[in-house]
């Protein structure tokens, strides 16, 4: 990544953004500034995020993904180029695109297929993870150990972005207003053709994706079907589908998750609680919960602590 474009990232813009996912229409800056210093970097009840947020390189140790997708760090992370011939990074400011080298190697991977299989120019990446992992200041709860990342559901263009429009543009939403199917008028079999080439790759764990998607998805599925079973609904992602890579060889400090199902996932019982009406259209609490605190530095796994205090890798 280019280091003067480094300097200017993890950004006000991202602290200004409140909602509880850094969803992929949701806006950058282009006009970045560094978070400002703490003033007690070592208060035990800091959230964690605020320390991993300032982070604007990784740590120069050996590749090691710690804990799991949602409580842990890497060390060693390497970045996806912001430009390939057959994908672009998004949203630039956030300094989201770093991640375990198998991770890049399968974007790198799956752009191709984009191309050859579905005809699409190339891939639009969303977030990844940040330099040395960790909580994010705004969004996901997972994306901490490198092994995650967001894709969009839209084609990549067939020219170069813009920083402007990386950071402007929205994603096509792929879910029907009443939220019980795709939109016909933007969803195509090319999406399913990407999607199923993801879920084919044999070191991806799990793709998530809005239950309208996954509900076509078992529709217009031909063939073999076997990769259904890693399809899973999962709240939002109508703008994209998110891809998550098992614990790579020899990460003994990596936390898996139970593998799914081996069924596709297709039942009426496998759908039907997506499509309640009380998950689709939730009544807002009469008294709202009292926020969490954040996750803290010592929630983590010991070996964070060294992620973290590790000088910066030279880029």
């Amino acid at each position: 990544m280019n280091p003067r474009l480094i300097l200017t990232l993890l950004l006000s813009s991202l602290a200004a953004v409140t909602g509880s996912a850094a969803l992929a229409q949701d806006k950058g800056s282009v006009d970045a500034k560094p978070l400002p210093p703490l003033a007690n970097p070592a208060d035990p009840k800091l959230g964690a995020k605020e320390l991993f947020g300032r982070k604007i390189l990784p740590a120069a140790m050996p590749t090691r993904v710690v804990g799991f997708y949602a409580k842990g760090c890497i060390a060693g992370a390497e970045s996806l180029p912001i430009n390939g011939d057959t994908w672009q990074v998004m949203r630039l400011s956030r300094n989201r695109n770093w991640a375990h080298p198998d991770l890049v190697a399968l974007l790198k991977r799956l752009s191709v297929k984009a191309h050859k299989d579905a005809g699409w120019p190339g891939i639009l990446v969303g977030d990844m993870s940040q330099p040395r992992g960790g909580p994010m200041i705004t969004g996901h709860a997972s994306h901490q150990v490198g092994l995650d990342a967001d894709i969009w559901l839209t084609p990549m263009p067939n020219r170069k972005l813009s920083r402007n429009e990386r950071e402007e543009m929205s994603a096509v939403m792929m879910v029907r207003e009443d939220r019980l199917d795709i939109d016909p008028k933007v969803w195509t079999p090319t999406h399913l053709s990407v999607i199923r080439d993801a879920a084919r790759e044999p070191t991806v764990e799990r793709i998530f994706v809005n239950a309208a998607i996954k509900k076509a998805l078992c529709r217009e599925a031909k063939g073999d079907r076997g990769w259904l079973s890693k399809v899973r609904p999962m709240y939002g992602h109508d703008y994209h589908f998110h891809i998550r890579i098992k614990c790579p060889p020899g990460s003994g400090a990596c936390e898996s998750q139970p593998a799914p199902a081996e069924s596709e996932g297709c039942s009426a019982g496998d759908l039907a609680y997506w499509f309640k009406d009380s998950v689709l259209h939730p009544k807002p609490l009469k008294i709202p919960p009292k926020p969490k605190p954040p996750m803290t530095l010592a929630q983590l796994p010991d070996a964070c602590k060294q992620v973290l205090a590790a000088p910066d890798a030279k880029q």
